[in-house]
C-alpha cells in the first residue's frame, strides 16, 4: 500500500494530491517562491559534494604504517563545533504515539538568521537518526484504511516543490497554527522512507521545520542524493548509536561492522608533500581510540578539514591488530559517540587472523 502521492504540475488539486503549505510566505521562510536567484545566500544553496582526493595506496592501506616510520600518528585537531553527548537525549512525546526525532531538533535549533553551510551538514546528518514527522490533509488513518494514497504538504519554490518534514510534534503544530488548516494529521516515519519519497519523485528537496522561524532549514536533491548513496540503508550503526544504551549496544554495534556496515575513517597530510594520516582521540589517560565514522557527513560536520575515507572491515581489523597500543575505536565523535575496547571489537579483530589463516 502505498504510503505517498505524487502529481504532476499540471495535475489539478485534489484531496490525493500533495498540497503547498500555506506557512512558506514570499522573503519570510528560506524557500523563495519566486525561484532560485543571484541573490540566494550562499548558506541555503547545496554544499558542495565533498570528495576524498586520497586513495588507499597514498599511506599503504589501513593498518600500514607511513613513508616515513618516524611520522607519528595524526591527532584529531580541534573541531569547528564541539561533539556532542555521548546519548541521545530522551526524546518527549508532543504527540500521542510518537516521539520527537530530538537529535534534528537540537540540530535545528543551533540555527541563527540564515544557516551557515556547517548546520545544514550538521542536520543533514542528525536528519540520519530515526523518523521524522509528516503532515497529512485529513485523516491519514482513514485515508489508508481506503487504500488511498497520502497527500503530503509540500512548498513550492517557482516550478518546484519541497516536501514538507518536522522534527517533533511541536514544530509541526506551529505550521496549523500558521496556517489554520486544522482538517490535518500527523503521521511519523522513518527518515529513509522519506527520502526515497522524495528522491524517487520530481522533488527539490526537504524543508524542515518550516514554520519554527530561525530553527528550520532547506535540504536540496544534491544533498539528499548524496546522502542516501553513502549511507547505511538499515542504519544499523546510527540506530544503536541513539537508542538507550544497555549491555547489548556495543555488540549490536560490532556484529553490524562485521556485517560490512558502512564506515570511514578520517585521513590527512599532516604537512606539505608529508605523509598521510588517519585521525585518532586520545583519552586524558593517553588512550588511543581510531575515529571511525558511519557516514561521510560525521566528519566533515565537525569543519575539521579531514577528509573522509571508506574503510573495509578486514582493514579495520589490519589496524587494530597490527597495533596492540591502540585502545579501540571511536565512533561518530560528533555525537551521540560511543568508544569501543579490544576486548569489544574481538570479532572485528579476529576477521585479521582469519584473513592470514592457511587453506586447506
Amino acid at each position: 500500500m502505498a504510503l505517498f502521492s505524487r502529481r504532476n504540475k499540471s495535475d489539478s488539486d485534489d484531496a490525493s494530491a500533495d498540497r503547498p503549505d500555506s506557512t512558506i510566505e514570499p522573503g519570510e521562510q528560506p524557500v523563495d517562491p519566486a525561484g532560485p536567484s543571484d541573490a540566494t545566500p550562499a548558506a541555503q544553496q547545496a554544499p558542495a559534494a565533498p570528495t576524498v582526493g586520497i586513495s588507499m595506496s597514498s599511506f599503504r592501506g589501513v593498518g600500514a604504517g607511513p613513508e616515513n616510520p618516524s611520522a607519528p600518528p595524526l591527532s584529531a585537531r580541534p573541531s569547528a563545533r564541539q561533539p556532542g553527548p555521548m546519548e541521545a537525549p530522551e526524546a518527549p512525546e508532543t504527540v500521542q504515539g510518537l516521539r520527537d526525532n530530538a537529535l534534528l531538533g537540537i540540530a535545528l535549533a543551533e540555527i541563527k538568521d540564515q544557516p551557515e553551510p556547517a548546520q545544514l551538514l550538521n542536520v543533514a546528518r542528525q536528519l540520519l537518526q530515526g523518523h521524522v514527522f509528516l503532515r497529512v490533509k485529513g485523516d491519514a488513518r482513514a485515508l489508508l484504511a481506503e487504500g488511498k494514497d497520502l497527500p503530503l504538504a509540500v512548498a513550492n519554490r517557482g516550478d518546484e516543490q519541497l516536501v514538507l518534514a518536522y522534527s517533533g510534534g511541536m514544530a509541526l503544530r506551529a505550521s496549523v497554527e500558521a496556517d489554520g488548516d486544522h482538517d490535518t494529521s500527523a503521521m511519523g516515519q522513518p527518515v529513509m522512507a522519506l527520502l526515497q519519497h522524495v528522491l524517487g519523485g520530481s522533488y527539490a528537496g526537504i524543508v524542515l521545520d518550516p514554520a519554527s522561524g530561525d530553527n528550520r532549514a532547506v535540504l536540496p536533491k544534491a544533498l539528499l542524493e548524496r546522502m542516501v548513496a553513502e549511507v547505511d540503508p538499515e542504519l544499523r550503526i546510527k540506530t544503536a548509536l541513539c537508542e538507550t544504551r544497555d549491555e547489548t549496544t556495543a555488540s549490536t554495534i560490532v556484529d553490524a561492522m562485521v556485517a560490512e556496515a558502512p564506515m570511514w575513517i578520517a585521513v590527512a597530510q599532516t604537512e606539505e608533500g608529508g605523509p598521510v594520516g588517519v585521525a585518532e582521540s586520545r583519552s586524558a589517560g593517553g588512550e588511543r581510540y581510531l575515529e571511525v565514522f558511519t557516514h561521510p557527513l560525521e566528519l566533515l560536520a565537525l569543519g575539521r578539514g579531514d577528509q573522509p575515507l571508506p574503510v573495509k572491515p578486514l582493514q579495520l581489523a589490519k589496524a587494530l591488530a597490527g597495533d596492540a597500543e591502540l585502545t579501540g575505536v571511536l565512533i561518530d565523535p560528533a555525537g551521540p559517540w560511543i568508544r569501543l575496547t579490544r576486548d569489544e571489537l574481538a570479532p572485528v579483530i579476529a576477521l585479521a587472523a582469519e584473513d592470514t589463516a592457511p587453506t586447506s
